[in-house]
């Protein structure tokens, strides 16, 4: 139960950050990830790794509330979405910021 617990807390965390990085909001990303995204591009950064960032925190929510319920072990739930999320914010990152720092 304690670790379903702390993925269910981790992964509204994960929604929240995800919601305000979605709304333009990019104060939460490290400043050298994203000293080169212009003004104009901003919204758009933020609406990307919003995005990524929201699915890693949504498949944790789900992984989370089915091992709740279950007894099956979602590990690959979790990991699946974490590889697809970090794929977006990868993609955000060298698109908008025109490079990993």
């Amino acid at each position: 139960m304690g670790k379903t617990a702390v993925i269910l807390v981790l992964g509204v965390i994960l929604l929240i950050l995800a919601g305000m990085n979605f709304s333009g909001s990019i104060s939460s990303i490290h400043w050298y990830h994203r000293q080169k995204v212009t003004a104009d591009d901003a919204p758009k950064y933020g609406r990307a790794m919003g995005i990524g960032t929201g699915i890693i925190g949504l498949c944790a929510i789900v992984t989370a509330a089915l091992e709740a319920v279950t007894d099956w072990n979602l590990d690959a739930v979790i990991i699946g979405g974490c590889v697809v999320g970090l794929g977006v914010m990868l993609y955000a990152q060298v698109k908008y910021n025109h490079g990993l720092f």
